[in-house]
């Protein structure tokens, strides 16, 4: 039933893997030489002749969340038995440590992800929550759907009582380019649950976050 749930719709943890064939990666080479070229890069040295490849593959390892993680679908029973600790009681995990590419300029933002919940019937191992961040982080996208993709899926795997997610994360679209702000970090929150309703569970879960 848990892998039913996990592995349909938007919050899928395993995916179809990609495969990319010897000539596509050839033509991506070759539009990255290209694009090194013109910008102004001198491929034409021993330190610089390999960068268009090695681009490509960093660019693959760096969103591999496409390919799936098939070891995060594992649940165990919990250890809760009942009374009112089963609906308080929180499992707060962070930081951990994340990066992802921003689907808008292609730049890195990277920060610390925070995730609480307040388990059901099932629990998770502590590891499985970090190849959550990491299915979601290493792909294309945005702060903002990161924290609802790790939120959604780690409700859809657990059915808890609720999930809370803490997000803090620099962005060097905005630090590189642009409006050139430095530094700045950007925070975001997400609630499920009980944490919806309980203004006391969110600020008891954002004080073990930022420790004030």
């Amino acid at each position: 039933m848990i892998d039913e749930r996990v592995e349909s719709g938007e919050g899928a943890v395993n995916p179809t893997a990609r495969k990319i064939s010897a000539e596509q990666m050839q033509r991506m080479e070759q539009y990255a030489a290209e694009i090194f070229t013109t910008l102004g890069l001198n491929l034409d040295t021993p330190a610089t002749r390999d960068t268009p490849a090695r681009y490509i593959r960093a660019l693959i390892d760096i969103t591999e969340g496409y390919d799936g993680d098939p070891k995060l679908v594992k649940v165990f029973d919990t250890e809760c038995r009942g009374g009112p600790d089963c609906r308080l009681s929180q499992i707060i995990e962070g930081p951990i440590r994340f990066f992802s590419l921003c689907e808008h300029h292609a730049l890195p933002f990277f920060g610390s992800v925070w995730v609480g919940y307040i388990s059901h019937e099932h629990i998770i191992g502590i590891s499985k929550l970090t190849r959550l961040i990491r299915l979601f982080s290493r792909r294309f996208g945005v702060q903002e759907r990161l924290g609802q993709q790790i939120a959604d899926t780690l409700n859809q795997i657990l059915l808890p009582h609720g999930v809370a997610i803490f997000i803090q994360a620099h962005h060097l679209c905005v630090e590189m380019r642009g409006v050139k702000e430095t530094p700045t970090i950007t925070g975001t929150t997400y609630w499920r649950g009980n944490y919806e309703s309980d203004a006391a569970l969110r600020a008891e879960f954002l004080s073990m976050c930022t420790g004030r």
